[in-house]
């Protein structure tokens, strides 16, 4: 359905429903209300009045005043009535245009109904021709369609509402511009009325004019109001309307989706059947199969006992002293007599259906051409058909005339059979003949009646329609016409495209698409019509172009132009052929279209001779010796031109025709000749003989028989020995010859039957080649072959051995044995069964009359019993198991009896079951035993089995124990054994065949209930790769509380006592090297309790093989090794020996290398740590082909708890009780592996020091056909190893690195594992290291190193060592605190005087005044090697006189690890004498300003007063008891120095130092210390 919304389209009304509402808001406006302008209307008419009253009480200058307002007022009532016309006008335009969008919205719901009642016509006429996707595609568009309509309904319901309103506020409209208008009237009258009467008079009129406005205002609101109680009417039919129409539609569409279930479940039940159709096919093709190939072997076996039964009578025929190759010969021929005759007549039979057929097609044909040809008047002329049947009448009479009386009185007694092959040929050459066909005896009628008669004249336009228009009438038409008809007679090809499509091809089709004259005569006169149809895309028009130059003597086309002609119109055009020579013609009749030039092709052709066989094999079949019988053979001419014949022998020359080449056929024919011969003869004789072909079919004879000398000549010398029957030609005169009709003439169309005889002379075969010749030089020579068989018994068996196949004993089998004669007379038979098989065996009747020249049917029936072997004596064979039974008919007044052999294959019907017994022992009621057994069928034939009556808790597979076992099979069959309680079974299995007979196989059992149980006994596991792990969960139960069998079932072994109630324990026996690891394997469940067990399954490569595959790798590793000790020993050896002992030597030498050093390898252990393993393990894994395995773990129970048991008392575990867990391990290759480090999954980062890190790359690879997602299981976050680029995704193919890092933060053995996992397994990567603290010890105790005092601006120098205690070279470096960056960020806070010394922390002492170091040390940089000892040399270089200097000397490892923290303190004196002690004096930080340097003579001057304060401290808590004194320590001093001493050596060194006592005494006491020196 095209899309009608473009007529009133959803968008358009949307847009003018705006411009609705603003007009209705408009009028709704205060300003334009009907009522306001109403008020207005008597507000205007009011003052009127009050006025008038006024006037009469008040003067006249009220009436000035009023008249001002007057004009007020009038003006404004002209602008109100002006607004109101220009809305009006607004208003009546916007009713037009939606009156004219619900025109369109009813039109466009009309279509649709319409559309949906054609989609309703449609899915019913689909749904009854069982067109489903039709169906579907209908049911799509009529719900589209019920939608649209729904729309438009929806639309139609507010498109009426919105009319209704906008009348209604066209009627308020136009109340209001009445009311205005009035007013404005009135107001005008008043002014130019007169002044007293006028203005009195129209007043009055004024005042009721207001009333009558009000009456017409409320009429119209009434009616307003009736419009709307109407609409609200509508509206709620148009709903409840729209409710049934949706329940009814619910309703259909439920019905239709009922049938549309209905009919899905028909086709899922078709399909089922289809598939149950194909599967009992497959098994009946199977079946079929065994049986062809049994049948195929017995055939052998057949075909062998056949052959030494032939050589046993050849061999007795030989001693008797007879022919036994002629006897071999008869036998053949009597066995191929039996298959041609039984072919001939199934030939026979299909040629008389085809023939019956052929005779009811014609008069049904007839018959309908009857019914169909119109009524002809009895004066009409003569037509060509009939005066061809009158040629062809006389013709035969004339021929017939001289016939053989024998052949006359069979046709005579036949009935009409001549008139009605006549009739025959002749209806079968006007079918063939296009041109009489279309002239006489068309099927087709013309569409108006007597447009085909023969008085049918051209067409001739008369003048006064020349200038009436063609199509349409009009100037413009009629010069598209003119122009058109110029282009077409310039022949102009105009391109035709209709719709974006270009047209291309033959414009007109013609009917026939061939024009053919066939089998002319000279002078006459020939008209065939043709009908041209349009076959373009549109209007096209048609004009004669003509006939080829060398037929436009013989050719006369007939075309009228029939104008412009729509697609599929028609024309017709009459072709007449006059010919006058006879010759033949072919051409084109030509014409032009306007989409270009198109022909029909023409073709006459002249009498010719068509001659053919009805059959070019004769066979006769078996007659008795002496009698006569005859055939015939049809000579038939399907065309128009007759020729003289002769038939002949094919041995004998042809006189008629010299020049003819004569294919000539010897009449020696072996018996394999015969059969190439018959198989051709008869792929020529089944041809179909159509009217039109009969020529083709000539020269295919033709060409058959060549191809037959050909093989004759090619069989010929490739078996000379085999025999041939050589017959004379007077024998073959005397046995098979022709009738009286040996040669005449044929005329056209017309046939002739030639009677062939057979008289059998003598037993055998007979055979004859014949041939016919023709004067006609054109018509090829045609052959065919006569053959027959002579035999000397009058009765006979179809069927000499009848095969009942293979039969069982005790089965009753019955068949039918025909009998047939060829006497004259009726016989009486006597059947005769030897008495050895007569208990086996029978014939019904006994005794019977065969009539004459009829068969016979005789009952045979065979029972078998198991005696036959014995009874059948000689005719049974006990090893083959076939009999062959010899049956006799006797005749009566014949000697010779009539044998025929019956043969059957006896067999057995016994099935057999292997074992006798079966045992399975003890199984618990949670598990089940399978157990096989073996069915054999011991009889050739396949029978149907099943197991019927089954236990409940038995079950037989495969297919549920039934099936069809073929001839001494074995099948295999599982016996699944599964206890539902405690007990002892006894039962047995009952296999029954399908001749009812049952085989039965004893069983016992014992159930066992155990007092475990477990949640899951099978488990399967995932897929799971190498070196990943997969782990399921399982429970143990103890689900017994008590002793009580109410509640639930005793656990016990069979009939045995049960198990008590109490703790019960278990335990898992794992099989030896399994990838299983269970978790507990030995555990106590207590009663009412379950126990968590865990099994987890992680596939390993076996140690053994990965051994095996490293061998080779060490092989390489090692080799080097040896051939490098050889050689040195080869060297050595050159010295001392010659070049031959050498050699020698050298092959010695390498078996000797050999030897030990596969010895070597077999001692040496390969560890799983090593690389070869490793690099071994990761080939293995990556090449590893998925398996399955299968385990199954016992679990042993037993009661008590294991706990408490003593080590060396084990629990009674009892055999019977065991739980069986299955599990199914699928093993699958990694889908990632790792690509470097030899495929390693074990990283070791080695030793790596605290606080240092160690990086490793490690590439992998996914191995994979598909994209993997990757995620890494999560790492010690607090650990020290670390993934530094994890991946998301890795490609199918795609190698990628992962950077891991190794950061130990403490001297630790660190191990963790890194899981890569995927879809489809895990990786594990086990990462190792080994975090070593650098242990380094320092010589110096309590880390101060004094210096002792020294003089100043001299240096001393001390050292001291450091260890490298760990197994890392350490590098090490030498910091000064002094020295450090943020030294001078230090200086500038405040001195260390001014702060408390609670809050002095700097090391850092006094500096010298130079600016360079005090300490220094040697060496700065460096590393220890493990264990080595470092030497580190600290010199002290003051450059003045202090007790403070110091420094902190850091002993950094690595750049970061601070290992010891050396302080450094030394003193400097001015002299090598000194005295300190007392009080101090001075603060420990130097002032900033510089210390004045005294000159060396000056300097003990300035020491001299330098004080020491001594402060002593007395105090006396007890007067009685005398107090201690007060003790104070100087300390004196002397340095060791390298300096000469300016003094002379005997003069003692002397030092002063003033001491002063400050007390309630002030005291001053000069000290003076000497000191000797000695050295």
């Amino acid at each position: 359905m095209e899309d009608d919304s473009g007529l009133f389209p959803e968008d358009e009304l949307s847009d003018n429903s705006p411009l609705l509402e603003d007009e209705r808001h408009e009028l709704e406006d205060p300003g334009f209300d009907i009522r306001s302008l109403l008020q207005e209307a008597e507000d205007d008419a009011d003052p009127e009045r009050s006025r008038s009253v006024k006037e009469q009480d008040t003067g006249a200058d009220k009436m000035k005043r009023k008249t001002a307002e007057d004009r007020m007022q009038a003006s404004h009532l002209r602008r109100n009535l002006s607004a109101l016309d220009e809305m009006r006008e607004q208003q009546a335009l916007f009713i037009e245009k939606t009156r004219g969008e619900l025109r369109a919205c009813r039109q466009r719901q009309d279509l649709t109904r319409r559309q949906q009642e054609a989609t309703a016509a449609e899915i019913a006429a689909e749904g009854q021709a069982g067109n489903t996707a039709a169906v579907g595609r209908l049911q799509a568009v009529s719900r589209r369609l019920f939608a649209e309509l729904e729309n438009e309904s929806d639309l139609q319901l507010r498109t009426e509402a919105v009319l209704k309103e906008s009348e209604l506020d066209s009627a308020r409209l136009r109340l209001t511009r009445s009311a205005t208008r009035t007013s404005c009237c009135a107001r005008e009258e008043l002014e130019h009325a007169g002044r007293p009467v006028r203005f009195a008079h129209h007043a009055c009129k004024t005042i009721a004019l207001p009333e009558v406005t009000l009456d017409e205002t409320r009429k119209s609101l009434h009616t307003q109001k009736e419009h709307g109680l109407r609409h609200q009417k509508l509206l709620e039919d148009a709903r409840k309307n729209h409710r049934v129409a949706v329940r009814f539609l619910k309703a259909s569409l439920g019905r239709i989706r009922e049938q549309e279930k209905k009919e899905e479940l028909e086709c899922q039940e078709h399909l089922r059947r289809r598939m149950d159709a194909v599967v009992a096919l497959k098994g009946s093709i199977s079946a079929s199969r065994d049986t062809l190939r049994k049948f195929h072997a017995w055939g052998r076996a057949k075909a062998e006992l056949a052959e030494q039964r032939a050589q046993t009578e050849k061999k007795a025929i030989l001693a008797q002293g007879g022919d036994a190759f002629r006897h071999l010969v008869h036998q053949r021929r009597r066995q191929e007599l039996e298959a041609q005759k039984w072919a001939f007549e199934e030939e026979q039979n299909l040629r008389k259906q085809e023939i019956v057929s052929r005779i009811l097609k014609e008069e049904a044909e007839e018959e309908k051409r009857k019914k169909q040809r119109p009524p002809t008047s009895a004066t009409r002329q003569p037509t060509l058909r009939d005066k061809t049947w009158k040629y062809i009448s006389d013709f035969c009479g004339k021929t017939t005339a001289p016939a053989n009386t024998d052949t006359l009185d069979c046709e005579a007694a036949a009935g009409p059979g001549a008139s009605r092959l006549l009739e025959i040929v002749s209806s079968e050459f006007m079918q063939a003949d296009p041109a009489a066909d279309a002239e006489e005896e068309t099927l087709a009628e013309p569409e108006i009646s007597g447009l085909w008669n023969e008085d049918h004249k051209p067409h001739q336009v008369p003048k006064e329609d020349m200038d009436r228009k063609p199509v349409g009438g009009t100037k413009m038409d009629k010069d598209i016409l003119a122009h058109t008809v110029a282009r077409l007679r310039s022949r102009m090809v105009q391109k035709q495209v209709v719709l974006g499509r270009e047209f291309q091809g033959r414009p007109f089709n013609s009917k026939p698409e061939l024009l053919h004259f066939k089998d002319f005569d000279v002078g006459k006169v020939y008209k065939r019509k043709i009908t041209l149809v349009n076959s373009t895309y549109t209007i096209n028009y048609c004009r004669l172009v003509g006939v080829e130059e060398h037929l436009q003597d013989f050719i006369h086309v007939d075309f009228d132009p029939p104008g412009p002609l729509s697609a599929g119109m028609s024309c017709e055009v009459l072709v007449t052929f006059k010919p006058m020579i006879n010759k033949d013609l072919e051409g084109h009749v030509s014409f032009l279209a306007q989409t270009g030039e198109f022909s029909v092709p023409l073709k006459c052709s002249t009498k010719k001779c068509s001659l053919s066989l009805d059959k070019e094999l004769i066979d006769f079949g078996s007659y008795v010796v002496g009698e006569t019988t005859s055939r015939t053979i049809t000579l038939t001419n399907v065309g128009g031109l007759g020729t003289s014949f002769k038939i002949l022998p094919a041995s004998e020359p042809c006189e008629m025709d010299d020049s003819q080449s004569i294919l000539k056929l010897s009449s020696f024919l072996t018996y394999e000749d015969k059969s190439v011969y018959g198989k051709a003869a008869t792929s020529i004789s089944e041809q179909p003989l159509e009217s039109n072909e009969f020529s083709r079919v000539s020269l295919q004879s033709r060409r058959a028989a060549e191809t037959l000398e050909q093989l004759q000549e090619e069989a010929e010398p490739e078996e000379p020995e085999t025999l041939t029957t050589t017959m004379p030609p007077s024998e073959e005169q005397t046995e098979i010859t022709l009738g009286e009709i040996t040669q005449g003439d044929i005329g056209p169309f017309s046939s002739v039957r030639v009677p062939i005889i057979f008289t059998p002379m003598v037993p055998g075969d007979i055979q004859a080649r014949f041939k016919v010749t023709f004067k006609n030089h054109q018509c090829p020579t045609l052959h065919f072959r006569v053959m027959g068989m002579a035999i000397d018994v009058p009765v006979w068996v179809s069927r000499p051995s009848v095969d009942l196949k293979i039969c069982m004993y005790d089965r009753l089998y019955q068949d039918s044995v025909l009998v047939h004669t060829r006497s004259k007379a009726a016989l009486r038979l006597r059947f005769e069964v030897c008495k050895e098989l007569r208990a086996h065996l029978e014939l019904l009747p006994e005794m019977g009359y065969i009539q004459a020249r009829s068969s016979y049917s005789v009952q045979l029936k065979f029972l078998p019993r198991h005696s036959l072997p014995e009874d059948a004596g000689k005719y049974f064979d006990k090893e083959t198991q076939v009999l062959e039974a010899p049956m006799t008919i006797w005749v009566a007044d014949q000697n010779k009896p009539v044998e025929f052999t019956v043969h059957a294959i006896v067999t057995t019907s016994d099935l057999e079951l292997n074992p006798a017994e079966v045992d399975f022992g003890y199984c618990t009621i949670y598990e089940a035993i399978k157990t096989e057994i073996h069915l054999h069928n011991r009889s050739l034939l396949p029978q149907e089995f099943g197991f019927v009556r089954l236990p409940k808790f038995v079950d037989i597979q495969p297919n549920d124990g039934f099936g069809v076992i073929l001839p001494l099979e074995t099948l295999q069959f599982d016996v699944i054994f599964q206890p539902t309680k405690a007990k002892e079974y006894s039962f047995e299995l009952i296999c029954k065949s399908e001749i009812n007979r049952c085989f039965k196989l004893p069983c016992r059992a014992v159930g066992v209930l155990p007092p475990l149980e477990l949640s899951h006994y099978q488990i399967k596991f995932a897929a799971t790769a190498l070196y990943d792990a997969s782990v399921a969960k399982l429970y143990v139960v103890n689900s017994r509380l008590s002793m009580s069998s109410l509640t639930h079932s005793k656990p016990r072994i069979g009939s045995e006592d049960a198990s008590p109630v109490g703790p019960t324990s278990f335990e898992f026996l794992l099989p030896p090297d399994s990838p299983i690891t269970i978790s507990p394997s030995v555990g106590t469940v207590w009663p009412g309790k379950r126990c968590l067990v865990q099994v987890a399954f992680r596939p390993v490569l076996p140690n053994e093989l990965i051994r095996q595959e490293a061998l080779p790798l060490l092989n390489k590793e090692m080799e080097p090794r040896f051939f490098r000790k050889d050689l040195a020993a080869q060297r050595k050896g050159l010295q001392r020996r010659s070049l031959s002992l050498l050699r020698v030597q050298n092959r010695d030498k390498l078996f000797r290398v050999s030897v030990p050093h596969v010895l070597e390898l077999q001692k040496r252990e390969l560890k799983p740590s090593s690389d070869e393993y490793q690099a071994a393990r990761a080939t293995l894994a990556r090449a590893f082909q998925a398996k399955l395995d299968t385990f199954v773990v016992p679990c042993v129970v037993a009661s008590g708890d294991i706990s408490v048991r003593k080590g060396s008392e084990p629990l009674s575990f009892s055999p019977h009780n065991t739980l069986y867990l299955e599990l199914w391990c699928p093993s699958v290759a990694p889908s990632v592996v790792v690509t470097s480090h030899k495929g390693k999954t074990i990283f070791n980062f080695g030793d790596v020091a605290v606080g240092h890190r160690s990086v490793q790359k490690v590439s992998i690879q996914n191995v994979c056909p598909e994209d993997l997602a990757l995620d890494f299981s999560l790492l010690n976050p607090n650990g020290p190893f670390v993934l530094l680029n994890p991946s998301s995704r890795l490609r199918a193919g795609e190698t990628r690195v992962l950077v891991l890092s190794f950061s130990p933060h403490e001297s630790i053995l660190a191990q963790e594992t890194l899981d890569i996992i995927t879809e489809r397994g895990t990786l594990t990567l086990t990462l190792l290291g080994t975090g070593v603290a650098s242990t380094v010890t320092c010589s110096i105790e309590g880390d101060v190193l004094d210096m002792g005092y020294v003089i100043a601006r001299e240096s001393v120098s001390s050292s001291f060592k450091l260890q490298n205690s760990s197994v890392l070279p350490v590098a090490f470096s030498m910091h000064l605190d002094s020295l450090s960056r943020t030294r001078a960020e230090d200086q500038q806070q405040l001195p260390r005087f001014l702060s408390s010394s609670s809050q002095r922390t700097e090391v850092v002492g006094t500096q010298n005044l130079s600016g360079q170091s005090v300490f220094s040390v040697a060496p700065v940089k460096g590393v220890m090697g493990p264990g080595k000892t470092q030497d580190f040399t600290v010199t002290f270089s003051p450059d003045h006189e202090s007790l403070y200097f110091s420094d902190r000397l850091l002993v950094v490892l690595f750049e970061k690890k601070i290992s010891h923290q050396i302080l450094l303190k030394g003193a400097a004196r001015e002299h090598m004498m000194f005295v300190e002690g007392g009080d101090p004096l001075d603060v420990p930080v130097e002032s900033l300003t510089a210390i004045p340097v005294f000159d060396p003579r000056h300097r003990e001057e300035a020491e001299e007063l330098r004080p020491i304060l001594v402060t002593l401290d007395y105090m006396q808590f007890d007067t009685d008891t005398p107090a201690p004194p007060a003790t104070r320590e100087l300390r004196v001093g002397c340095i060791r120095t390298s300096q000469l001493s300016p003094k002379k050596p005997d003069h003692p060194l002397m030092v002063s130092a003033l001491l002063q006592l400050r007390g309630d005494v002030k005291e001053t006491y000069k000290v003076i210390f000497v000191a000797q020196v000695v050295t």
